[in-house]
């Protein structure tokens, strides 16, 4: 009979380092990270960098539904159908700076 780690993992404890070692990221502290460590990180570097990661790819997502947003709103403006924005008035206006 085993002793487990974790009930829900079922993982024996004489495997445990194996399958944690397993999903562990290796990760250069180059110039830019050792900043970032500096001003954002905590007591546990390894936490700041999960932290940093986790945050880092929230950021990424972000600036991937902007640009989608951004995207979508230029091609409602080029078919016409975002009445906020009228390309008649908008070429009058460029006309008259001539």
């Amino acid at each position: 009979m085993h002793q487990w780690r974790c009930e829900s993992s079922r993982v024996p404890l004489t495997r445990y380092t194996s399958c944690v070692a397993a999903s562990r990221v290796q990760v250069t502290v180059d110039r830019e990270l050792a900043d970032a460590l500096a001003e954002f990180g905590g007591e546990s570097r390894s936490r700041a960098v999960r932290d940093l990661a986790v945050r880092g790819a929230q950021a990424l997502r972000d600036e991937q539904q902007r640009r989608d947003e951004a995207i979508e709103f230029l091609r409602r403006i080029s078919s016409g159908d975002d009445d906020r924005f009228d390309l008649q008035v908008t070429a009058e206006l460029h006309a008259a700076r001539r």
